[in-house]
């Protein structure tokens, strides 16, 4: 199964993910895509540096689904890390008595 690095930015906590090159990026379209565990290993390895840094926090590989020219997380948690709430936020405004 492939593979990307997720983590945390350090600064503003906001999701981050590993680019090709090392640099660290804001979607997962961007991400850096591992098709193989040595791979995926060596550039963790290049992520806990970042941590070392302070750069970012907590950086860990998931799995993903490549098919189709779109990086997908395989897992519940990751999906709502790259793509945002699991509720309909347009029912927020309401939910708060602010509007509807």
């Amino acid at each position: 199964m492939s593979q990307m690095i997720i983590a945390n930015r350090l600064i503003d906590g906001l999701v981050i993910y590993m680019g090709p090159k090392g640099e660290w990026v804001g979607s997962i379209s961007e991400g850096a895509v591992f098709e193989n565990e040595h791979d995926a290993q060596r550039w963790l390895v290049v992520a806990q540096q970042a941590v070392e840094d302070s750069v970012v926090v907590d950086p860990y590989l998931i799995d993903i689904d490549a098919g189709g020219g779109k990086s997908l997380p395989v897992g519940a948690r990751e999906t709502i890390r790259a793509f945002g709430p699991s509720v309909r936020t347009d029912l927020l405004e309401d939910a708060e008595g602010n509007g509807g």
